[in-house]
């Protein structure tokens, strides 16, 4: 998982090169969507979660249709390691939202993670995108809220249904939309090969094997993917694309991590009272 989660920013990078940002979610969701809608069907998983159409809607919005256009405008403006390290910052986001209590471990994880955040923006933003590092930043939030909407309205609902429908609606969604923005010639050789391992693999095959990796180790575990992907993001846009790595950006990285870590760690729970401990048990 965190080698297909952190190749995306990749693969995007190069389609958007050819492509309007809405023609490359369309590919990615329509594509994505005709090999699980399928499957999750067949398992009888669509009908109990069309029950649930409202939060489906808007889980799709904030987890797919709205994070992904962004991601793919803003990666025109930035380099797709930059990107990767930037969605890092994921968990802070969550923990602001999803803590109503935070101990000092997380507020010293959060105060951490601003720190990095600054550092991977750096001193001298002159270079970078104000436009794309706002993107960004609604990716960030999406990104953030979204599992929160599924935990608490789709929650109960088989997971591989919500993901298919969801691509589903995503991609009729933007039918209308990418209509106006086909390219007037066909897209390169490696246009087409992103689009089409994007969809295959950063998509349906990843989210088939994310369910089963939440199976395996819970979904508590399953988010440490969270913390590597970036780095995989960061690697393959150096190695691959040429793109540039600063010290800000290798510092950033590391202190967003451990933010994130201290963030999402849970307070230990008071100690009960000695009248407590020593109750005799039913």
């Amino acid at each position: 998982m965190c080698l297909i989660w952190g190749i995306p920013y990749l693969l995007i990078r190069v389609a958007v090169r050819d492509l309007d940002p809405s023609v490359l979610v369309l590919g990615r969701t329509a594509i994505g969507a005709l090999l699980l809608v399928p499957l999750a069907a067949a398992r009888g998983e669509i009908r109990p979660v069309l029950a649930r159409w409202k939060p489906l809607l808007v889980f799709a919005a904030l987890e797919i249709a709205i994070p992904w256009v962004l991601l793919s405008s803003a990666e025109r403006r930035l380099s797709s390691s930059f990107t990767g390290l930037m969605i890092a910052a994921v968990p802070l986001v969550g923990a602001v939202v999803t803590r109503e209590r935070l101990g000092r471990w997380s507020v010293g994880g959060l105060a951490l993670g601003i720190v990095g955040v600054a550092a991977l923006l750096g001193l001298d933003v002159s270079n970078l995108s104000t436009v794309g590092i706002v993107e960004i930043a609604g990716v960030v939030v999406g990104y953030a809220v979204g599992p929160i909407v599924l935990a608490r309205y789709l929650r109960g609902l088989p997971a591989l249904g919500v993901i298919a429908t969801s691509l589903a609606v995503t991609a009729v969604a933007y039918v209308p939309i990418a209509a106006f923005a086909l390219p007037s010639s066909m897209p390169s050789a490696k246009v087409v090969a992103s689009v089409v391992a994007l969809a295959v693999i950063c998509t349906a095959l990843a989210f088939v094997v994310f369910f089963a990796l939440i199976e395996e180790v819970g979904p508590v575990r399953a988010t440490v993917i969270t913390y590597v992907n970036p780095a995989v993001a960061a690697a393959l846009g150096v190695s691959i694309l040429g793109e540039r790595f600063t010290a800000g950006m290798g510092v950033g990285f590391v202190l967003i991590l451990v933010g994130s870590v201290l963030a999402a760690r849970r307070p230990r729970p008071a100690p009960l009272p000695f009248a407590a401990t020593a109750a005799p048990r039913a």
